[in-house]
């Protein structure tokens, strides 16, 4: 068992199965060393989960946890890109966070914060990076966050 593999089950984290892309685009894209990950919605086997706006029909503390299952989809995805093998993430290096959010709302950072920390729970300093928090008038499947990432990784030996 890896590092990050044994920081998750110490966490009683599962990482979810997921889906292929569900258009015409891929859900990762490995660049040299830069895995950049599609955007991921708050879905669990398929199902969407906190859909609605926030402020509205999602409060606050919901899309904070909104955004912590969008980033357990995006770890799933790096998990499958990197054939199972988490601890070649040298670094998450950019997150960025869409909340579909009432017009006047001014907290988009705080639920950003759920994928945010829940990436440096998983993994630690390694998982600290710049991040972009926007607020959105609409998003995939009526979802109140969506989250997508790009990542530092060790070539495979």
């Amino acid at each position: 068992m890896g590092v990050v593999s044994a920081r998750l089950s110490e966490l009683g984290i599962v990482l979810p199965s997921i889906a292929p892309a569900s258009g015409n685009y891929i859900a990762h894209r490995l660049a040299g060393s830069l895995l950049f990950v599609s955007g991921q919605i708050p879905r669990i086997d398929g199902v969407e989960h906190f859909v609605g706006v926030v402020g509205q029909d999602v409060s606050p503390e919901d899309g904070y946890r909104a955004a912590r299952l969008c980033a357990l989809n995006l770890v799933a995805r790096v998990n499958a890109a990197l054939d199972g093998n988490l601890d070649r993430v040298l670094a998450c290096v950019q997150l960025r966070g869409f909340v579909h959010a009432v017009p006047d709302f001014k907290g988009h950072p705080a639920v950003i914060d759920g994928a945010s920390d829940l990436l440096v729970e998983i993994f630690g300093e390694s998982g600290r990076h710049a991040r972009t928090a926007l607020g959105a008038g609409s998003l995939p499947r009526g979802s109140s966050v969506e989250v997508d990432g790009v990542f530092e990784v060790a070539t495979q030996s």
